[in-house]
């Protein structure tokens, strides 16, 4: 915009000054040609002979000619180097022309005008033309002198406006700059950041709206952080407390399991039944306390090198799932832990079992970095709606249903054990059933 400014401003200073310049000599030239010819009108008769042409071009001051039809003058300017433009507008015209050209590198101003005779009614053209040369060299040197001293001065005050300029920018870009740069902090979780507010005008106000903003930010995720780390740390403390009990009821539950067939048939029945929950209420419990190890960041890898092909089958066995399942599970070590490994097996067998339909198969493949273990089934897979949230907490396939065999965090702990071990889980539809795969890079990361 400055270098526009000045520019513009430079131009329009230049042509008005060019026009200036060539008016203070066009003008007086018109006039001066004008005031000779009426001096000589008196001894003008009509038609004029060729030495009237003559003596009237000798009376006028400058290079000048007479033109009557195929007649002029034979002292001063010969017609032929008259415009051809300018000749027609005098031929047809009733008022002085004039006409600007450059001649051998020199600009010439050239001045026609025509010779009237004026009746009762109207003006009619005597076909008496006279014509005049003005040089314009001199002018033209003027006028390249303040061209030359126009663009002089742009460029010297283009410097110090172009100063002024970058000065008041700066004024407005760095309390911009400061904001954005404390908006993208605000941003990445510095909840603490701050800006000064100085003056009055609508930066400082919006400085001190951001101020409002993030202390108000600051605020509700502190009071958010602290109930959730309240909630957290009383689910972890209630599933504490609960594993005592618990354990004593298992011990009481495992007493009625062996001696239900010996109770009556309604007293067998409750046993059983009280066993089964507390079974469940146990499993529930331990989820609990695995998750609040997760939310508190005190989970941890023991990792060692595990043969998949041995690990698995293992998996599989120690809850009876052998024959449930078919494998086919080549030899590929990878870096784990163990006990977290096999949870994640339990959990994505256990799945599938319990929500699928055989045949439930368990296969195993690896590339150079990463270790795929795949389960699939042949249930009616996971609906549509409940697929992106299958690995949330308490996610049921079936709303209606209230309760479930598991605590609804098995997918949960599987896939937050995944992602210990650098890994991730990925569930499916297949067409005929549901795959889960699990993919865990060979060597696990470093224990957190």
């Amino acid at each position: 915009m400055t270098l526009v400014g000045a520019g513009a401003a430079a131009g329009a200073s230049y042509v008005s000054a060019r026009n200036t310049i060539l008016a203070g000599v066009q003008d007086p030239a018109m006039v001066q040609l004008r005031d000779e010819v009426r001096t000589y009108l008196p001894q003008l008769t009509l038609p004029p002979d060729q030495r009237q042409l003559d003596n009237m071009a000798s009376s006028l001051k400058g290079v000048t000619t007479v033109v009557f039809g195929s007649l002029h003058s034979r002292v001063g300017l010969n017609p032929a180097e008259i415009p051809a433009g300018l000749r027609s507008a005098v031929a047809e015209g009733t008022s002085i022309q004039f006409q600007r050209v450059v001649e051998g590198g020199r600009p010439v101003l050239y001045i026609g005008m025509p010779l009237l005779r004026y009746g009762a009614t109207k003006s009619e053209h005597t076909g008496i033309e006279v014509y005049k040369t003005v040089p314009l060299a001199t002018q033209q040197a003027a006028i390249e002198q303040l061209a030359t001293r126009a663009w002089l001065m742009t460029a010297l005050a283009l410097p110090i406006a172009v100063a002024l300029a970058l000065l008041a920018a700066r004024q407005v870009l760095q309390p911009v700059r400061a904001l954005n740069s404390a908006a993208r902090k605000l941003g990445d979780g510095q909840l603490d950041v701050r800006l000064p507010a100085k003056g009055s005008d609508e930066l400082a106000q919006l400085v001190t709206t951001f101020n409002h903003t993030a202390a108000e930010l600051e605020r509700t995720v502190g009071s958010l952080r602290e109930m959730e780390a309240d909630a957290r740390r009383f689910v972890a403390d209630v599933s504490h407390e609960l594993r005592t009990p618990l354990a004593a009821m298992n011990v009481v539950t495992d007493v009625l399991d062996e001696d239900a067939d010996q109770l009556p048939s309604d007293t067998a029945v409750a046993a059983r039944l009280v066993s089964a929950e507390t079974r469940r209420l146990t499993r529930l419990v331990q989820d609990l306390v695995e998750i609040s190890r997760f939310d508190a960041g005190r989970a941890e890898l023991r990792v060692e090198e595990v043969d998949l092909a041995e690990a698995v089958p293992n998996s599989l066995a120690a809850r009876g799932w052998t024959d449930s399942v078919a494998t086919d599970l080549p030899s590929v070590t990878v870096s784990a832990d163990p006990r977290r490994l096999d949870l994640v097996v339990a959990n994505l067998v256990g799945n599938a079992l319990h929500h699928g339909a055989p045949p439930v198969e368990v296969r195993l493949s690896a590339d150079e970095t990463t270790v795929f273990l795949t389960v699939t089934d042949h249930g009616p897979g996971i609906p549509e709606e409940v697929l992106p949230k299958v690995f949330d907490r308490f996610a049921k396939a079936d709303t209606s249903r209230a309760r479930s065999e598991g605590s609804g965090l098995g997918l949960s702990i599987a896939l937050e054990n995944a992602r210990l071990h650098g890994g991730d889980i990925e569930a499916e539809n297949t067409g005929d059933g549901a795959r889960f795969t699990l993919r865990l890079p060979r060597t696990a990361r470093e224990e957190r």
